[in-house]
């Protein structure tokens, strides 16, 4: 029964198919076809090699214009007036602005000016960032100073230690766990709504 197959045995495994036109090629084709010393594989390490080609072009291309970028952005950064050098030293002029009645050479340094402030409360917006952050592991540094659930975590832990065939001989230490807990989370909450 289930000594044949599915499916029937393939009759030949040469697909030859017929058209009502006859078909010819040149001599010179058949020649040409056969004396290539390319085959499938040859010609898809070609295509790929190619590609790489094309890609690593395309990547260098995009590579070079952004650092042209970089350096255009950096360059008028750098070259616009600093204001905190302007506030410390009033008489300190750069030379744009001592060429300038107020033209072009304004625009350039009210763009700076405008970049290095964009730059400077991005900087304030991270360091307040970081501050946040200090503060809260030092209220998670003090939640692990807590002895008290320090001694319930302990208490738990010696009992199921003790009881490792029988962990529910334990609730009570549990209890006493969770009761601990709750009392800092409301300490936490407190501390937050102040």
């Amino acid at each position: 029964m289930g000594q044949n197959s599915s499916k029937p045995p393939p009759s030949s495994t040469q697909h030859v198919f017929t058209s009502e036109s006859p078909v010819s090629f040149s001599p010179d084709l058949i020649n040409a076809l056969q004396a290539s010393p390319e085959t499938d594989s040859t010609r898809s390490k070609d295509l790929e090699l190619h590609i790489q080609r094309r890609v690593h072009s395309e990547l260098q291309r995009l590579d070079a214009e952004h650092s042209k970028r970089l350096s255009e952005l950096q360059e008028q950064i750098s070259s616009a007036p600093d204001s905190t050098t302007a506030s410390i030293h009033p008489d300190a002029r750069t030379p744009d602005q001592s060429n300038s009645a107020g033209g072009v050479d304004r625009k350039a340094a009210s763009e700076g000016d405008r970049l290095r402030d964009l730059s400077r409360k991005s900087v304030q917006k991270e360091i307040d960032m970081l501050k946040e952050k200090l503060q809260k592991r030092k209220i998670k540094e003090e939640v692990g100073k807590d002895k008290a659930v320090e001694k319930a975590k302990g208490e738990v832990v010696n009992c199921l230690r003790l009881n490792d065939r029988r962990p529910l001989d334990c609730w009570r230490e549990v209890e006493t766990f969770k009761e601990e807990v709750g009392r800092l989370e409301k300490e936490y909450l407190g501390k937050l709504m102040e």
